[in-house]
């Protein structure tokens, strides 16, 4: 029995991949589940496996295709071998030949009466459509000439002395008057605010009708402002140069981080905490998050502690519906990770960081970084994030502005923690420094909220004995 392999659904607003590697080729035996080819979606990389166990009998798409959701990949014949296609008696092939060929000239006459009748039609439309044309303007020409006959006999009658009153009229744009165009179409564009040099003419000679003013103005209204188009200079006057492709993954980034940045008003309060505390509870049970599979680091102890952040100041675990007006709280704490890869920046997301302990965090945030690297995360699991956290510590830096991911509201940048002097009781002290940089939404989060989320979490690094006589959650 004969089965296609499709692309199957991949995520909400998922509908394409880009196949980066077929791992079977045409006549491999395959078990039932086994994976047939790697792809690439979004952020995302994922093996499509077999439906059934069998044979390849074709692979359908190519390497570096890319595929819509239910297009064919390739066809496996279940149950058994591909079988080589039977060889037809020579007579019975002769005769079936001659039928195609008869039914191909047949199919050919057919075509060639259907072209020649279309083509009648079209020339008679086309006549037609020019007399109309040629009418019109002949009509938009008249009234031209009537316009300025008026026009002429007003300014006669007009006395030398009499005061003209100032114009409340938009005046043309220069260039205007070469417009083809009729009075009336250029008084309706100065009256709605169309630069009728912009317009395309759809009559004679490019002429503007009153309808093309229409809709150049609704087009106007419907098109967002284009981000403005940066020249590029030819760099290989200065020396020599060579281009590379962006990936998908830089492609996506580059897209939705510029979006972000021209839509979202970001704002980024700094601060900087003493983890000294931190580090001596991370070295006292790192022997425990290593038995669990995981690794006790900042990164870990941040997730619970944004967890609960989250929950005190939920306007930071929100998002902006601003077309109905609305604000969107969540009841349910998800936070995304980003994850440094060789195909750049990922950002796969842990869900229900609240309900979980700060050792399952630490096994789960190995596990799902090294999914995440190695090209086995799911689309779904870089999706649904409220809250980010991207720690540059390992790498180096202290504090940076980090970018929003849209439609989340708010993300945590984490620099790298430092021994630094700090006075405390009259005497200095050497204290391990955290540098955190949290950039939010000002169109939703104040100046004062984001000082107070801040605030408290600095406090819950430094001393979470207090943030529990608070009546705080750890």
């Amino acid at each position: 029995m004969a089965l296609d392999i499709t692309l199957p659904e991949i995520s909400e607003n998922v509908d394409e991949a880009e196949i980066i590697h077929f791992l079977v080729k045409k006549g491999d035996q395959v078990d039932k589940d086994q994976a047939i080819v790697e792809l690439e979606s979004e952020k995302a990389a994922f093996e499509v496996p077999s439906p059934e166990a069998g044979t390849i009998s074709e692979l359908v798409a190519s390497e570096g295709d890319t595929v819509k959701v239910g297009d064919v990949l390739a066809r496996l014949d279940a149950g058994g071998k591909a079988e080589p296609e039977k060889e037809e008696p020579e007579e019975k092939a002769k005769e079936d030949e001659e039928e195609k060929e008869a039914e191909k000239v047949e199919e050919k006459e057919d075509e060639a009466a259907e072209e020649e009748e279309k083509a009648e039609k079209i020339k008679e439309k086309q006549a037609s459509e020019k007399k109309k044309e040629a009418e019109k303007a002949a009509a938009e020409k008249e009234e031209e000439k009537a316009e300025k006959e008026k026009a002429k006999k007003a300014e006669e009658k007009k006395e030398p002395e009499a005061k003209k009153e100032p114009s409340r009229e938009v005046k043309e744009p220069t260039g205007a008057a070469q417009v083809p165009a009729a009075p009336s179409v250029r008084r309706l564009a100065r009256e709605i605010g169309v630069d009728i040099t912009r317009v395309q003419g759809s009559g004679p000679g490019g002429r503007i009708s009153m309808d093309d003013v229409k809709v150049h103005a609704k087009q106007q209204i419907q098109e967002k402002p284009a981000a403005p188009r940066l020249e590029l200079p030819d760099f290989e006057r200065w020396g020599p140069v060579h281009r590379e492709s962006m990936t998908r993954v830089r492609q996506i980034t580059a897209d939705s981080t510029g979006q972000a940045w021209s839509a979202v008003p970001h704002v980024t309060q700094f601060e900087t905490a003493d983890i000294t505390g931190v580090e001596a509870f991370r070295q006292r049970h790192a022997k425990q998050a290593d038995k669990a599979g995981g690794k006790l680091t900042v990164t870990a102890i941040l997730l619970k502690l944004c967890a609960v952040a989250l929950q005190r100041f939920p306007r930071f675990n929100a998002s902006l519906d601003m077309e109905n007006k609305e604000i969107i709280y969540k009841n349910y704490v998800h936070i995304g990770v980003a994850v440094d890869t060789e195909r750049g920046l990922l950002v796969p997301v842990i869900r229900d960081v609240d309900q979980k302990g700060v050792i399952e965090l630490s096994a789960e945030l190995v596990d799902i970084a090294d999914k995440t690297r190695n090209k086995k995360i799911k689309p779904d699991q870089l999706e649904g994030g409220n809250f980010s956290i991207s720690n540059l510590g390992s790498i180096g830096g202290a504090h940076f502005t980090p970018i929003i991911y849209h439609p989340q509201v708010a993300i945590l940048g984490v620099g790298r923690g430092r021994p630094e002097p700090r006075l405390i009781d009259g005497e200095w002290q050497e204290r391990m420094m955290l540098p955190l940089a949290l950039s939010y939404d000002h169109r939703i989060i104040d100046g004062a909220d984001g000082a107070r989320f801040m605030t408290w979490l600095k406090q819950a690094l430094e001393d979470p004995m207090t943030i529990l006589m608070q009546g705080g959650s750890l």
